[in-house]
């Protein structure tokens, strides 16, 4: 089945061809036939399209809005001298998309009608950055291949919703959680979920032998603890500012800041959360960037003393949260490290997993250094206790097969 996977931002949309059944997924043998993404829709865009692993494509085009942008997708899918090996529209089987916000409401992927399209709609609240664009994704695939074509949404909140009340629940009046369900959701638990998998597959564990901590770190950055093959704990909370420290997002924080800082700066309630996502994190700590490649140049070549900081402070709490979720699993056989930072900086994982030799946690720095650009594998010390592994995720694949499994009617569990 070719199954055409949509993330929707604001002004962007990122797309993946994926061809997948259950002989490819039983094999790990799906085959990822295309790729890209459309920035700055609503004027002149620019594409960035690959095949394979050729190198990527780019070019301009005037895109008005998500569903020209769609079609702009699928238009160079078929041409023929792209080389994706697709006609036209009815080639592609199904959509996957990624909606960042499922509620209490929806606990797996589903296939999207009528009555998801108003239950997503009425999720807004619970994410008004992300689900509205998420819903622009889903009404241009309909408008663009017709509403024969199945869809269906994977939620990044839906591998969090096995977290028990003691820990998804705040000590906040509990007639807030009753009314408008304020309680820890989590966020990215498609690429937990995958990391998790993967794991699996590359020690021969199963989900019931798994007990891990899995940290996708990258400008977003969350940590989950991970037991029997389900999630016990994240740090993401109500929305994704909570936990690690971000590119841009503060993280954890007191929340007697808000009222203090917003009086002191004259700022409003939303200013306030506009600079807590969008001016903190490792860019409001080192007032240069929130890019950690260019804050670990500025610590090595120049000494900066503002960017040692907002990278301690990023170890540290992420330190912080393997320290917590060690006691909540009552031990650990492995930490796995994925996304952009987790995947690509050594010194980041070694500064994260030192001082930690009680615990049986020692890095191999050797190992280590060797996994970057999409390198797979263990880091650990021989003889150590816990496991120390890279995996890169791969939400989209999880994605097209959820994708397969909704529309066939197949079993959910990965």
């Amino acid at each position: 089945m070719k199954v055409l996977v949509l993330n929707a931002g604001s002004s962007n949309l990122k797309f993946q061809l994926i061809d997948t059944d259950k002989a490819a997924i039983d094999s790990n043998s799906d085959k990822r036939l295309a790729r890209g993404q459309i920035e700055r829709i609503g004027g002149e865009a620019i594409l960035t399209l690959q095949v394979g692993s050729a190198e990527p494509s780019h070019r301009t085009a005037h895109v008005r809005n998500h569903a020209e942008a769609v079609e702009q997708v699928i238009a160079w899918m078929a041409d023929g001298e792209s080389g994706v090996g697709i006609k036209s529209t009815s080639d592609i089987e199904a959509v996957g998309h990624r909606v960042v916000h499922g509620g209490e409401r929806f606990t797996k992927s589903t296939l999207i009608d009528a009555k998801v399209r108003h239950e997503l709609e009425e999720l807004i609240e619970l994410a008004p950055l992300h689900n509205p664009n998420n819903l622009l994704g889903i009404a241009a695939a309909r408008a663009v291949l017709g509403p024969d074509v199945p869809q269906v949404a994977v939620f990044d909140t839906a591998f969090h919703q096995s977290i028990p009340e003691t820990a998804f629940l705040y000590a906040i009046p509990y007639q807030l959680y009753r009314r408008y369900k304020v309680r820890r959701y989590g966020f990215h638990g498609t690429s937990h979920r995958y990391i998790a998998y993967r794991y699996g597959q590359l020690t021969g564990r199963t989900p019931e032998q798994t007990r891990i901590i899995t940290l996708h770190l990258g400008n977003g950055a969350s940590a989950c603890a991970i037991a029997a093959g389900r999630s016990i704990d994240t740090s993401m909370g109500f929305t994704p500012l909570e936990g690690l420290v971000m590119g841009t997002r503060s993280g954890d924080l007191d929340p007697a800041i808000l009222d203090f800082v917003g009086a002191k700066e004259g700022l409003s309630g939303h200013d306030v959360e506009t600079m807590l996502n969008k001016q903190s994190g490792l860019l409001g700590l080192s007032g240069l960037t929130a890019d950690m490649r260019d804050l670990l140049e500025e610590e090595d070549v120049h000494g900066d003393r503002r960017a040692r900081l907002a990278i301690d402070v990023f170890c540290y709490r992420a330190r912080k949260y393997i320290g917590a979720y060690i006691a909540a699993l009552n031990g650990v056989d492995a930490i796995v490290f994925a996304g952009g930072i987790g995947e690509n900086a050594p010194s980041i994982r070694e500064r994260i997993c030192a001082g930690m030799d009680w615990l049986g946690v020692q890095v191999d720095a050797e190992r280590n250094a060797k996994l970057t650009n999409g390198a797979e594998g263990r880091f650990d010390a021989d003889g150590t206790r816990v496991e120390l592994w890279v995996v890169p995720t791969d939400e989209e694949l999880v994605i097209a097969r959820d994708t397969w499994r909704v529309t066939t009617g197949q079993d959910l569990h990965f």
